[in-house]
């Protein structure tokens, strides 16, 4: 098991190391192919698909022809809402039924997860707390919390539950995000520059990726 940085709930830094389990932050990769799938199917699954063109049948107008069939020298037209003309429909765009939907088998998941969780223990970036306890839902407060902790920029928390202090000191902090251990996916992970976790946290994350 590889040890991480542990700090008590008030920020300091803890006397008890704790050990990240191997079958969780220490698989192998062999290569990045998964981690690309998980990540490029959770922006997809994330996709509306609500974008829609109007076909040629839908643009109003054009019922009257432009110009005579024959005659004039130029080429025959029924309508200005061709698709070759600037003001006509538009051919095979979207309808708004389109389906972007990735299925990724549920193993495949598990098994990108605990990838990119092992990239991050790889780099340091994984610091575990054993609990945050707010006195308020001040932002301030949980701020210097994190100065503390030495974390900057974009910070992924871990936790069993989401309080409401928790919720309301963070909502106003863009590089913050908070999940549950149940609900961690491939795409927090690697856009997380450090990732702090809960002991209770990282317990349950364990227990959903253990084996």
């Amino acid at each position: 098991m590889n040890a991480t940085n542990t700090f008590t709930a008030t920020g300091t830094k803890s006397t008890k190391a704790v050990k990240l389990d191997e079958a969780v932050f220490s698989v192998e990769i062999k290569n990045h192919d998964l981690l690309s799938q998980a990540y490029n199917s959770y922006l997809a699954n994330k996709r509306l698909g609500n974008a829609t063109t109007l076909t040629r049948g839908l643009v109003r107008g054009g019922g009257k022809k432009p110009w005579k069939q024959k005659g004039t020298g130029r080429a025959r037209f029924g309508s200005s809402r061709t698709p070759i003309w600037r003001t006509g429909g538009i051919v095979f765009g979207p309808t708004g039924h389109e389906n972007y939907t990735i299925n990724l088998h549920p193993k495949a998941k598990k098994l990108a997860l605990k990838q990119a969780l092992t990239l991050k223990a790889a780099d340091s970036k994984i610091h575990v707390i054993e609990d945050i306890k707010l006195k308020d839902s001040k932002t301030s407060g949980f701020v210097k919390l994190l100065e503390k902790l030495g974390l900057e920029r974009n910070v992924l928390i871990v936790t069993d539950i989401i309080s409401k202090e928790l919720e309301l000191a963070t909502r106003n902090l863009g590089n913050i995000r908070i999940v549950k251990s149940s609900s961690v996916v491939v795409f927090d992970v690697l856009n997380a520059d450090n990732i702090l976790m809960t002991s209770k946290g990282l317990e349950k994350l364990n227990e959903r990726l253990g084996a």
